[in-house]
């Protein structure tokens, strides 16, 4: 096993972090019936986890790192986005 780059943990970290923000409003789309918007975050998803996916297999201790940061996105972006009772999902765009 190859040592840890810095650089790459951090951007796994980042992306992972990312990725977990960019899926709580993909949900909340999908729970407001949005389509566009929802098809629109799923898309960023996709493109945000695999870069996580593509750094860490080349080293499996990135995968702490990837589970960080998706624990801090998933946390932030409920905590930032939160959105007060009766108001509109996050990320519920009109289409």
């Amino acid at each position: 096993m190859a040592a840890i780059d810095p650089l790459t943990a951090g951007a796994v970290f980042v992306a992972t972090a990312a990725t977990d923000a960019v899926y709580v409003m993909f949900t909340s789309a999908v729970v407001a019936r949005k389509r566009v918007p929802a098809a629109t975050w799923s898309a960023i998803w996709y493109l945000l986890s695999s870069y996580a996916v593509i750094s860490y297999t080349e080293n499996a201790l990135y995968v702490a790192f990837a589970a960080s940061g998706s624990w801090v996105g998933a946390y932030a972006s409920l905590t930032f986005l939160h959105r007060p009772p009766g108001g509109p999902p996050v990320g519920a765009a009109p289409e």
